[in-house]
């Protein structure tokens, strides 16, 4: 199985040592930068409605992408990234050979790199895959990366023999894909907590639990989505009774 992700606005671009590849769709992340290095800090306020301070930082990162991507330039994205869900993740205890296996099992979504491996170096950057940007006569990211992502993803499922995708991406980022044209069934994850009496999703709690799945699918080696059953996840277990043979609901 192959589980995906979603990205995180946080992000931590302090040096390290670790071996790396390219990402794999950079010439259409090329694309995107030449028309957004081209944008004021205006107008990338209000394309991603955030605040003028961060507009600016974001500016700058467009007008400082610079290829080819180096270790001294870039970094894999699995340390990059560290929003709650790789808080969940935790990767900088993993060892190069979990990094050798997430390599296999675990993608990114990515508005700008589309589909990122844990080793693939990226630059700094913030571009959600909601974002409207018009490009190339597309109207947003969705039509901009049409399939590409999907004939990734069904790429690396047929390369690693996988029988399943495992889906721990936001509705969002898991909107990019063709379920359909992926050649394997979708297991979607859902982490509900007993709140008075009611299962409601929380969603702090949520993503990082998303993360925490994801590392005890590298930490434990896991191929087969019968065992996430076993899994319990910050607290959150499998419950059979709220659960179908594409829906995994699990609960604390």
């Amino acid at each position: 199985m192959i589980a995906v992700l979603s990205p995180a606005k946080t992000l931590d671009f302090s040096p390290t040592e670790s071996p790396s590849t390219q990402p794999r769709l950079l010439d259409k992340s090329e694309v995107l930068i030449n028309k957004l290095s081209k944008q004021s800090a205006a107008n990338i306020q209000e394309l991603m409605h955030v605040s003028e301070k961060l507009a600016v930082l974001n500016r700058d990162r467009f007008r400082a992408f610079e290829t080819p991507f180096t270790p001294e330039n870039a970094k894999p994205s699995i340390h990059a990234f560290k929003g709650d869900v790789y808080q969940g993740l935790a990767a900088e205890d993993f060892s190069e050979a979990d990094i050798d296996f997430a390599q296999d099992r675990l993608r990114i979504l990515s508005g700008l790199y589309g589909l990122l491996r844990p080793r693939d170096l990226m630059q700094a950057y913030r571009l959600e895959m909601g974002t409207k940007l018009g490009i190339q006569r597309k109207k947003n990211l969705y039509e901009f990366w049409g399939s590409d992502i999907t004939d990734l993803l069904r790429a690396d499922i047929k390369s690693t023999r996988s029988q399943h995708l495992v889906n721990l991406a936001s509705v969002e980022y898991f909107k990019s894909i063709q379920p359909e044209e992926l050649g394997v069934p979708v297991v979607n994850i859902y982490f509900k907590e007993d709140r008075g009496g009611k299962l409601k999703i929380i969603t702090f709690n949520a993503k990082k639990a998303r993360g925490g799945m994801a590392r005890l699918i590298v930490k434990n080696r896991l191929n087969n989505v019968e065992e996430l059953k076993e899994l319990d996840v910050h607290g959150y277990q499998f419950e059979a009774s709220l659960s179908s043979d594409l829906d995994y609901v699990f609960v604390k």
